[in-house]
């Protein structure tokens, strides 16, 4: 049988010192949702937010089949504390479960060279306009599937003020490229940056992600970077991050 824990803090050993911000947000209660296989002292956990799952502890197939079924998900980004999970999903998923390369950030708190990340706000060209995220552009979000990711965790604008932070582009009135926090947890963000296909390789996500760190920087935040690929480790790069490690995950259709 699978529990859903209110009491997320009696799974927190089975993550141990897993140095991933969406795993902290639901140990927190701040979002996501700890499962596991016993409410008091479980053996196997999982930390599901959005499209990303979490499995730790002692390999448990019923953990696997269990998150799918939260909230009707099409597709889960599942993320294995080590090869036996890893083996686990593939035994249940099989060839739904595509393996995939994913890049881990360090993170560094002290590391921001604030009048770099300035310089390069200032290239903005004349033309857009870079503002943080509003009530008005948080419901747009919403609205728009390529950026809705910027916001959709959040269910109000109020959370997302408390939890979250967010810079955005616009180009005659219109969204083209911004970075926001996907999730949020007690210090810090994950960041979620993305440019409209039409207006990619301007330097665009750049200057979003440059104003989102100095704005975290501000509030006293971290601003967490996870890398889909190479060129996200890139960009990170660019804006003062360094690469840690890569890692495996498994893109589960549904």
């Amino acid at each position: 049988m699978i529990y859903r824990l209110l009491q997320t803090e009696k799974s927190a050993p089975l993550f141990g010192e897993w140095q991933e911000t969406m795993i902290w947000s639901c140990l927190q209660g701040i979002m996501g949702t700890i499962y596991a296989d016993a409410p008091e002292k479980p053996a196997s956990a999982m930390a599901l937010l959005g499209d990303f799952c979490f499995f730790a502890g002692k390999p448990n197939k019923e953990l696997v089949l269990y998150g799918p079924g939260r909230g009707g998900r099409k597709f889960l980004i599942m993320v294995p504390q080590n090869d036996k999970w890893a083996e686990l999903i593939k035994v249940c998923y099989g060839e739904r479960a595509k393996k995939v390369i994913r890049y881990a950030i360090k993170k560094e708190p002290d590391i921001f060279d604030q009048k770099a990340l300035k310089d390069m706000v200032e290239e903005l060209p004349d033309e857009y306009t870079l503002e943080l995220m509003d009530e008005s552009l948080f419901r747009k979000c919403k609205e728009i599937k390529w950026c809705r990711d910027w916001v959709s965790q959040y269910d109000t604008f109020d959370e997302y003020q408390k939890y979250g932070l967010g810079a955005v582009i616009l180009k005659d009135g219109e969204m083209v490229s911004g970075a926001s926090s996907y999730s949020g947890y007690r210090g810090g963000i994950e960041v979620q940056i993305d440019t409209r296909e039409d207006f990619r390789r301007r330097g665009l996500a750049g200057i979003c992600g440059a104003r989102l760190i100095l704005e975290c920087l501000k509030r006293g935040w971290y601003p967490s970077w996870d890398a889909q690929n190479r060129q996200s480790v890139a960009l990170a790069e660019k804006l003062g991050y360094h690469f840690e490690k890569e890692y495996a995950a498994y893109e589960v259709s549904l």
